[in-house]
């Protein structure tokens, strides 16, 4: 029997998401806990290694962190992977008005998520999810991050206007996560 991975995370609405876009599909019993982990700095993927080590020594076993980004083209990539303190300090309209000046407004909105199977010589794998669109003026409920000011691209609604099922049908976090899922698809008798 394999062990139950625990997804690392403290964020409520991230967990919901998760759950629902995986749904019964998911080949393994997931827990999930709340670990504060140091926020590093660096590139996204070397982040989210270090995040998925940290996690796994923690909690001595399989686990899933994410980290998610934003990264705005006119920026050359940023606030990327620091977009939580730019929310934090800015709101969504304080993201919206970082582009003011600039006539490029797209950006991609970056999921990425990390396993480790646990262990000191347990091998992290990566697994992203990309969507383009452009930062708007914000729209629609104000209670999930910077989704009030992503429009993806070919829609005309914010990512906080669409329904939960059709946003999480596009997500970065869904294209993150169906990756995820089709690896464990096929590797799970190896678990």
């Amino acid at each position: 029997m394999s062990k139950p991975i625990t997804f690392v995370t403290g964020n409520a609405k991230k967990l919901e998401e998760v759950i629902a876009i995986l749904g019964p599909s998911f080949p393994r019993q997931l827990t999930h806990r709340k670990v504060d982990l140091p926020e590093l700095q660096g590139e996204i993927s070397d982040i989210i290694h270090k995040k998925c080590q940290e996690a796994s020594a923690i909690i001595g076993g399989p686990v899933i962190v994410e980290d998610t980004a934003l990264c705005f083209n006119a920026l050359k990539g940023l606030p990327g992977p620091y977009v939580k303190w730019f929310l934090d300090k800015l709101g969504p309209e304080g993201l919206y008005q970082m582009l003011n000046g600039f006539e490029d407004k797209s950006a991609d909105a970056v999921c990425t998520f990390g396993y480790c199977s646990g262990g000191p010589d347990g091998e992290v794998l990566l697994f992203e999810g990309r969507t383009e669109g452009e930062i708007v003026e914000p729209r629609g409920p104000r209670n999930f991050g910077w989704d009030p000011c992503f429009q993806p691209k070919g829609y005309t609604q914010t990512y906080a206007e669409l329904s939960k099922e059709e946003k999480n049908k596009i997500s970065h976090r869904y294209k993150a996560l169906d990756r995820l899922l089709t690896y464990f698809t096929l590797h799970n008798e190896q678990q």
